[in-house]
């Protein structure tokens, strides 16, 4: 008889590459560990970090100073840090927190399973950056998951001046797509509807592979897999976001209408002194482009306030850029030094109560634009993926629409992981009511030839 499995609990901060990294943690863990969703009876703590802001990384400082009195409860207790803060402190942070056992960074995933054996003896470090994209395992889905995120390349090449993730994730390495294009097959034997792939920078997928392959050619590798409803992607850099790219939008079936771009910021002073590559009048004739190829697409970005040396005017020129694109969802933060970025030694560093001041016009704009854009919607029919309960209603369900607006609407829990139609019944700032007006489409309950091209519509 086997003896049962020690269980392990995985606290997660970050973008949705965090999100996947924990899930390979899991997966790769699995022989000796059970996931649990109670951090109190956990053998194993992992906690998968964030360093592209200070705020991230005192809330993980924080956390691990409260688990002193966990270890105490628990001696037999593993606590372990990984992701983009263990790589970055390494060995500081085993200096610095003495109940901590194990310290991995951003490529040690795969070797978790030994350093777990050796931390159970005595401390471990693994912050070793290897070369090319790691051998992976395959993946074990959960049946009846409807979302998968997958992975598809690793580091990042552009060395934007406040960005920390060259440093902590290594140089850009893709994935072999005979792999990728596997692990998707198998998401979607196991009932899987809608994934979305994963980079720093994914238009600049396929350098330096053995084949040659660029994103857009990957993107139709996989829509045409039978079974996938929904293809998404994120991160998209616009100096390479390319008019092939662009044009799957106008015909490649699964590919949502959505695409997050960032842009950070609105001003070509502030935009050269990030090393972005591109200036505002190139970023807009990509959205004219993307706007005149997939009328209705909706965008999303991120932007940053208060990066040094930034002026009224330069602030000025984001909000005009914010108001010229109408984005229907921006991710906005105050502008972090961070270790190892050369913008944390540039002149002109911006004080916190003015960054907070732009910061909140600039959230008040976009908080306008997205309800504006919510009510636009209101007496359409859509397609919603449902993905749960609503997190404010156990009596609701809540999904997403193929634009990436969230959802909510009463109906059975049999639709949970199931694409339905919905009628748009009441905008609000950050999500949008709805009446479910259909049982779960044919296309949702068959497999689903992708690749078809058509135009997109509202």
């Amino acid at each position: 008889m086997s003896r049962p499995k020690k269980k392990v609990y995985i606290k997660t901060f970050g973008c949705q590459m965090n999100v996947a990294d924990s899930d390979q943690m899991a997966q790769v863990l699995a022989p000796d560990f059970v996931l649990t969703g109670e951090p109190g009876e956990a053998d194993l703590y992992l906690v998968n970090t964030c360093a592209i802001r200070k705020k991230s990384e005192q809330k993980v400082r924080s956390l691990l100073g409260s688990l002193k009195a966990l270890k105490r409860k628990r001696p037999h207790l593993i606590l372990g840090v990984g992701g983009c803060v263990a790589q970055q402190e390494g060995e500081r942070l085993l200096a610095a927190i003495p109940h901590l056992d194990l310290v991995f960074g951003t490529h040690g995933i795969y070797r978790l399973p030994e350093l777990v054996r050796r931390a159970s003896q005595e401390r471990q470090l693994d912050v070793a950056l290897s070369a090319g994209f790691p051998q992976t395992p395959p993946r074990r889905w959960q049946q009846g998951a409807s979302r998968a995120l997958v992975t598809i390349m690793q580091g990042c090449n552009n060395f934007c001046t406040f960005c920390v993730v060259p440093y902590v994730r290594g140089r850009e390495h893709s994935r072999p797509p005979a792999q990728i294009a596997a692990e998707v097959q198998d998401f979607l034997a196991a009932g899987g509807k809608e994934v979305t792939l994963l980079g720093q920078n994914v238009n600049s997928y396929g350098r330096g592979l053995e084949e040659a392959v660029t994103f857009p050619q990957l993107l139709q590798r996989l829509a045409g897999l039978p079974g996938l409803a929904r293809l998404r992607f994120a991160t998209s850099h616009p100096k390479d976001l390319s008019d092939e790219l662009i044009d799957l939008f106008a015909g490649l079936k699964p590919l949502c209408e959505h695409l997050h771009l960032p842009v950070q910021s609105g001003s070509n002073r502030i935009l050269a002194a990030m090393n972005r590559s591109y200036t505002r009048e190139h970023y807009l004739a990509r959205i004219d482009k993307l706007h005149q190829t997939a009328p209705g697409i909706s965008l999303s970005t991120d932007i940053i306030v208060g990066f040094p040396g930034e002026t009224d005017a330069d602030f000025q020129d984001t909000l005009d850029l914010v108001k010229e694109v109408s984005f229907h969802q921006a991710y906005c933060f105050k502008y972090s030094p961070r270790p190892q970025t050369r913008a944390a030694t540039f002149p002109g560093q911006v004080p916190e109560e003015l960054k907070a001041e732009r910061l909140s016009r600039l959230l008040d704009l976009q908080n306008d634009l997205t309800l504006a854009g919510h009510r636009r919607l209101v007496g359409q029919t859509r397609e919603v993926l449902v993905e749960g309960a609503s997190k404010r209603s156990n009596e609701e369900l809540s999904g997403r629409l193929r634009t990436n607006q969230v959802v909510n609407f009463s109906g059975p829990q049999k639709l949970v992981g199931e694409l339905v139609q919905v009628e748009i019944t009441e905008a609000n700032p950050h999500s949008l009511k709805a009446r479910w007006v259909a049982e779960p489409s044919a296309r949702s309950r068959r497999p689903v030839a992708g690749g078809t091209p058509r135009r997109l519509s509202c």
